[in-house]
């Protein structure tokens, strides 16, 4: 199975220049736990809800005036849409991350692979060892 099988498409997006406040809104609105930064259609970060309260709001800053760039983190860990499932699992395995951006041949962003979609799409003893695993590191 591949990637692209598996991931969920129309993936949100905010710039690089959003402030805090509205990147944390939308995040709630969507109910997700992380979400793209994208600058010229190009994946450059990632905010998590962590990123939001560790470099934002543990530091003091102003969610108003603080932007996504100042709190995203960088060197995102991606898959490609055409690479299997089970070599996707292994990155996030190793990563321990819950959450993988999928980029196509052309480098841009075409959707989003997390455990839910891994859970609905993979066989059973795939999905529970990728589970566990990445569930340890969560613990």
């Amino acid at each position: 199975m591949k990637v692209k099988d598996a991931m969920h498409r129309g993936v949100e997006w905010v710039s690089p220049d959003t402030p805090v406040s509205e990147v944390a809104k939308r995040m709630r609105d969507l109910d997700i736990g992380a979400i793209p930064v994208g600058e010229n259609d190009r994946l450059i970060g990632m905010v998590t809800d962590r990123d939001i309260a560790c470099r934002a709001v543990a530091e003091g800053r102003d969610p108003v005036r603080t932007s996504a760039r100042e709190v995203m983190t960088k060197g995102i860990v991606y898959c490609r849409d055409n690479e299997e499932l089970g070599d996707a699992l292994r990155i996030m395995e190793q990563r321990k991350l819950r959450r993988l951006p999928v980029i196509n041949d052309k480098k841009r962003m075409v959707g989003m692979l997390s455990l839910g979609d891994i859970a609905h799409s993979a066989s059973r003893e795939m999905t529970g060892e990728m589970v566990s695993a990445v569930a340890e590191h969560h613990a």
